[in-house]
């Protein structure tokens, strides 16, 4: 049986007698009297965009739920297994957060791998591939577009997508009708990897601007 990875463990370690230390009352009082987060970030899984450290978050302060694509299903109550739905379903219901964010980013691979009609399964049961196909009619749409170039046709699709996500999350009963009574915000956002920017989604236009690097006076 393989160790367990000294690049964790040395993570850890500086974690130990860092940042643990430095909130160590925090942890405390989050252990007793458990979590109230006011936000929910839906994100992708990629590494390379971790909500906590793009928003620089305490412990406590955001519920995040990672997936590939950062996609939000419709609802569809069956016998399935809905892991996003349920940590949604927990967020709202249960933390009764006040704001849901859906976060892409760009050079996304599931974006990618929706918008190459060639890509082959990783594998017989093809998740990814299933997973999706939440995309497919966006995608399509875009791929068919010969005026745009393949960068221009991936960051429209991560775009597009967070907007669907956002539509669906409308689909669930408790969302649509908290933020009918104003007790429950949707918000958009894009982050770039390559220049560590963050673009916020205007929820009348559905456009993407680019969030000031500072706080204003």
């Amino acid at each position: 049986m393989a160790d367990f990875p000294e690049l964790l463990l040395d993570g850890y370690y500086n974690f130990r007698s860092g940042n643990f230390l430095d909130e160590k009352k925090r942890y405390e009082t989050l252990a007793e009297k458990g979590q109230k987060p006011k936000t929910m970030v839906i994100a992708c899984c990629d590494s390379r965009s971790a909500p906590e450290t793009i928003f620089n978050a305490h412990p406590g302060e955001m519920f995040v739920v990672r997936n590939v694509a950062n996609l939000m299903p419709p609802y569809g109550p069956d016998d399935g297994f809905h892991s996003t739905s349920a940590a949604l379903e927990f967020a709202v219901q249960a933390l009764k957060v006040e704001n849901i964010i859906v976060m892409g980013h760009g050079r996304c691979g599931g974006v990618a791998a929706s918008l190459n009609s060639k890509l082959e399964p990783l594998s017989p049961g093809d998740f990814i591939g299933k997973w999706l196909e939440l995309l497919r009619p966006s995608a399509a749409s875009i791929a068919d577009n010969e005026l745009l170039t393949p960068a221009e046709r991936q960051t429209a699709l991560e775009h597009v997508s967070i907007r669907h996500s956002i539509a669906n999350l409308r689909t669930f009963p408790c969302v649509s009708i908290l933020e009918g009574k104003g007790r429950l915000n949707l918000h958009g956002a894009w982050f770039d990897i390559s220049h560590g920017e963050l673009w916020t989604m205007n929820a009348d236009t559905g456009d993407f601007t680019r969030a000031p690097f500072e706080k204003s006076e």
